[in-house]
C-alpha cells in the first residue's frame, strides 16, 4: 500500500508510523485509518521489526476523528468504529511486539485513547490529554471506558470523561495515564531510544507478558496463575530463555532473536 497520511520507516527493529495530518491535527479520516491498520498488520508480520513506535506530524499526536467526515451523508458511527477505531486498538493490543506511543502534541478524544492502548506512553510536557467526546454529546470509544479506569480508577476517569479538562503531560504521568513525561525537545530522542532499547531485548518473553496482562482483565488470581503457568511454560522453551541463562552463566551481553 501506498500510504498518503501515514509516514512509515522501519530502521534498527524499530518501525515508526507517524500520523501525517498535519492540517488537520491528524484528526483520523477514513483513509488514515486504513492506513494506520494495514501499516500495524506488516509489523506483525514482519519478523525484522521488533518494536513499534507511534507518533504524530506537526503540533498535534491526535485530534481524533475528522468530525467534517463523521457528519458526511451516509457516514454512520457505528462503521466508524467497526471499522477504524476497533480494528487499530485491537492490533496494538494484540500485537506481539511492544508498542510505544511518542505524544508530541494534543491527544484528543480517540487520539487520547489509541495513546492510552499503547504498551508504553511518552509525552512532551507541552501535550495534553482530554476526554472530548462528551463536548459533542458522544461516550467515550476507542476502548477508552476500558483502558482509562483501569489506569486512573473509576472516580478520575468518569471526571475525565464527563467533564473533559485537559490533563497536561506531567499530571498524566503522576496520575499514571501515562509511562513519562519529557521535555519537547527529548520526546522523539527518548522514545526512539526506548523503541531500540526494547527491539533487542526477549521480544518473545515481551509479548507473553503483554499477553498475560491481556488475558489478566478478565480472569480471577486461580485463574491468572493458570495463565501464568501456561505462558511461563513457552516461555521456558524458548531460545530466548535459553540465550538468556547462558549469556548470564558466560557472563556475557545475551542476543537475543525474539524465538
Amino acid at each position: 500500500m501506498n500510504y498518503e497520511k501515514l509516514l512509515f520507516a522501519n530502521s534498527s527493529g524499530v518501525a515508526t508510523l507517524t500520523l501525517s495530518r498535519p492540517d488537520k491535527l491528524n484528526s483520523f479520516d477514513r483513509q488514515m485509518s486504513v492506513e494506520v491498520i494495514h501499516a500495524l498488520d506488516v509489523c506483525a508480520a514482519d519478523a525484522t521489526v521488533r518494536a513499534v513506535l507511534i507518533t504524530g506530524a506537526g503540533r498535534a499526536f491526535s485530534a481524533g476523528q475528522d468530525l467534517a467526515e463523521a457528519i458526511a451523508p451516509g457516514t454512520k458511527i457505528e462503521d466508524i468504529l467497526t471499522m477504524q477505531y476497533n480494528p487499530i486498538v485491537r492490533r496494538i493490543r494484540e500485537l506481539k511486539k511492544p508498542v510505544i506511543a511518542a505524544v508530541n502534541g494534543v491527544a484528543a478524544g480517540a487520539g487520547a485513547n489509541i495513546a492510552y492502548a499503547c504498551d508504553l506512553t511518552l509525552a512532551a510536557e507541552s501535550a495534553n490529554f482530554i476526554q472530548s467526546f462528551i463536548n459533542i454529546g458522544l461516550i467515550p470509544d476507542s476502548g477508552g471506558t476500558f483502558t482509562l479506569p483501569r489506569l486512573v480508577g473509576m472516580q478520575r476517569a468518569f471526571g475525565q470523561m464527563i467533564l473533559a479538562p485537559k490533563v497536561g503531560a506531567k499530571e498524566a504521568e503522576a496520575r499514571g495515564m501515562i509511562w513519562k513525561a519529557v521535555p519537547d525537545a527529548e520526546l522523539m530522542n527518548e522514545a526512539t531510544a526506548l523503541a531500540q532499547k526494547l527491539a533487542v531485548m526477549p521480544t518473545k518473553a515481551i509479548a507473553l507478558t503483554k499477553e498475560a496482562l491481556n488475558r489478566s482483565m478478565a480472569n480471577n488470581l486461580t485463574q491468572q496463575l493458570d495463565v501464568e503457568n501456561e505462558l511461563q511454560t513457552i516461555a521456558g522453551r524458548s531460545h530466548d530463555y535459553n540465550e538468556g541463562v547462558k549469556a548470564f552463566l558466560e557472563k556475557r551481553k545475551p542476543v537475543y532473536s525474539g524465538a
